[in-house]
């Protein structure tokens, strides 16, 4: 039964998620607040995975998933729905291309789609920083605004964007250097609370 639940909901988001893999996030959003498989903070996590591993956002995100719901065939079956829209599509519009290519109806639903997308992109980059910088939980538990935004977190992200625009190396040197830094505080706060 979790496999079919699975597909059904990976299969939705690859049906109306348009504009790329980040566009999806919004749809995790609300696939984990109605099926419980995640939190909303672990799709910082697999932002994070998705975006350091090779391969589509999207169909990484549909992997980790569906792997941490219900072992490698769920990663397998979270892939394939989200995955079969484009691949039923691509189909149908490849035998029409010629037919609708200069269409006025066609470039008129691109043309509104594009704003739709960059909405969908901005709401999932908003929701990114919320989860990554902004100590949400505990600002609603006290109320008080200096508890709001993690200090660390928001001192170490201004840092690597301040690196990333001054040297513009490869990003996986960014990506090493975060692992290493979240490995030495993960085993400074072990050894602070042990």
């Amino acid at each position: 039964m979790i496999f079919a639940k699975l597909f059904y909901e990976f299969l939705k988001i690859g049906f109306f998620t348009i504009g790329g893999g980040m566009a999806t996030i919004p749809f995790l959003q609300d696939l984990s607040e109605s099926t419980g498989w995640y939190s909303i903070s672990f799709i910082a996590d697999m932002v994070a995975i998705s975006e350091s591993t090779p391969g589509p956002i999207g169909i990484n995100m549909a992997t980790y998933v569906g792997y941490n719901v219900a072992g490698i065939l769920g990663g397998v079956i979270a892939t394939l729905g989200l995955v079969l829209p484009s691949i039923i599509i691509v189909s149908v519009v490849s035998g029409y291309l010629e037919r609708f290519r200069k269409s006025s109806l066609v470039e008129n639903i691109f043309y509104g789609l594009r704003p739709a997308v960059t909405g969908l992109i901005a709401a999932a980059g908003v929701e990114i920083v919320r989860i990554a910088v902004l100590n949400t939980e505990l600002f609603n538990a006290t109320n008080e605004m200096s508890d709001l935004l993690d200090w660390r977190k928001a001192l170490y992200f201004v840092i690597i964007f301040y690196l990333i625009r001054r040297f513009k190396k490869h990003p996986v040197a960014y990506i090493a250097l975060s692992a290493v830094i979240g490995i030495a505080f993960g085993f400074a706060n072990q050894s602070y609370l042990g």
